[in-house]
């Protein structure tokens, strides 16, 4: 179960929300698991935000340290090299969905490569430029063209947090399920948020339930204060 696997995912497709969830998943079967930051492009809602939490289930989230730890600046931790490197740990790459995200896996792709990965791409159908069939083709040209990586498992995120119903979730995997046929692409997954009542099995595909982990930017500390 040492899998290297990136996830990728346009902004408000909540992949790191993903990113962190299967991290959790990976440390009930791997020894080590590391989850790295390497979202340049969000702010808000970055894995590196668990950290400590994470640390005590024994899951090592790479990101800045120091001075930078929360600073909401294009930087990654220089860990990251040697985390793809170590086959002894299952290895998370949180990766910034949009072709400036992404292209910073270009230091890295050699070693990726030689490894051996999966790429998935998580989308929420209700999100722009990935609302349908045309739009998720061209995001997902570009995010290969400029990571020089194939993706090669879709997984549905469609969703409108508390207002989501079991048609919208439906529409989505539908969408979903045509680009995953275009390109012949493994789609068997589509993720729900815990205390939403959507239920398993939709149109023959498996509900993953995710655990909330990550604060919206209006329920930061910083925030609370005003």
């Amino acid at each position: 179960m040492n899998d290297l696997v990136i996830v990728i995912g346009a902004y408000g497709s909540g992949k790191s929300e993903y990113a962190i969830n299967l991290a959790k998943t990976y440390s009930k079967s791997a020894n080590k698991v590391k989850l790295a930051d390497m979202d340049v492009v969000n702010p808000y809602f970055r894995s590196r935000d668990v950290r400590e939490k994470f640390a005590e289930d024994g899951i090592e989230v790479i990101a800045p340290d120091g001075q930078y730890k929360h600073a909401d600046l294009p930087m990654l931790s220089p860990r990251i090299m040697g985390a793809v490197e170590d086959t002894d740990s299952a290895v998370i790459l949180d990766v910034g969905g949009d072709p400036a995200g992404c292209r910073v896996l270009g230091r890295y792709v050699e070693k990726i490569k030689q490894r051996g990965y999966h790429m998935q791409l998580v989308i929420n159908t209700k999100r722009p430029f990935t609302s349908d069939k045309q739009e998720i083709l061209q995001m997902l040209d570009k995010l290969e063209a400029v990571s020089h990586l194939k993706i090669d498992e879709l997984i549905c995120n469609t969703n409108l947090m508390e207002y989501t119903d079991i048609s919208m979730v439906e529409k989505g995997i539908e969408i979903i399920q045509e680009v995953a046929d275009e390109r012949s692409l493994e789609f068997e997954k589509y993720l729900i948020l815990e205390n939403n009542d959507i239920p398993d099995n939709l149109l023959g595909k498996k509900r993953v339930i995710l655990n909330y982990f990550l604060n919206k930017p209006w329920e930061m500390p910083v925030f609370k204060g005003i």
